[in-house]
């Protein structure tokens, strides 16, 4: 590797840590006065706490924003050909910066919406086959941590598979990261993953996904 090409993937993923560090539920409740979700529940600034700080609508928005700054620095790894171990080090920065953002004292969401980002342009194949398993976890055992644990862990099996049956044309490059990825999204649940080994995970509450104002009983996320 010359000195050119390490600069470039140390650029892109530096800029893909300052991408993911982008506090998008802090950001849509100064622009909205609404709750700060670092304030209320879990204090993550994610999905499933500003579902419970500021209700449906502008929690989806925060949600899609999480997906977006996983998606951009992947996408424009790949705009400039810079290649596939490129793009894996930017999604791991992207998702790095999501866990661990400088903007808000380091400790914001689990990276599980920026994961997905950065999946959906690197395989949206593996996205597809861990959907369900996100989702039938949550809707049997109402934990969304439960559904984000398992559905990350789906997406790296998805991710092994897919390369395996192509037998060359993909990457390592894309393996490697769905399996640190899923490791990191893994790691920022660790608090999640004791209350569930312990019993005293709190359950969501499906009814806050058909209000639009701030809830309270959700599970941490």
């Amino acid at each position: 590797m010359d000195g050119s090409t390490l600069l470039l993937y140390l650029v892109l993923t530096a800029g893909a840590y300052l991408c993911g560090s982008i506090p998008i539920g802090v950001v849509v409740a100064r622009l909205t006065g609404g709750v700060d979700p670092r304030t209320v529940g879990s204090g993550r600034t994610g999905g499933t706490n500003a579902l419970r700080a500021l209700g449906r609508k502008r929690a989806a928005v925060v949600v899609v924003g999480d997906v977006l700054k996983g998606a951009v620095p992947v996408l424009v790894a790949r705009w400039i050909n810079a290649g596939a171990a490129a793009e894996a080090l930017a999604a791991a920065g992207a998702v790095s910066g999501a866990i661990w953002s400088v903007f808000v004292g380091f400790r914001s969401g689990r990276g599980v919406g920026t994961g997905v980002g950065t999946m959906l342009v690197i395989q949206p194949l593996a996205v597809c086959a861990a959907v369900p398993v996100f989702a039938l976890a949550i809707l049997i055992t109402r934990y969304v941590s439960l559904g984000s644990l398992l559905g990350s862990a789906s997406i790296a099996i998805a991710m092994l598979v897919l390369w395996a049956i192509a037998n060359g044309p993909i990457s390592f490059a894309y393996p490697l990261y769905a399996i640190a990825g899923a490791g990191l999204i893994w790691l920022a649940h660790a608090d999640n993953i004791e209350r569930l080994l312990h019993g005293t995970e709190r359950k969501f509450d499906l009814g806050m996904l058909s209000r639009d104002t701030r809830g309270g009983g959700a599970a941490d996320g």
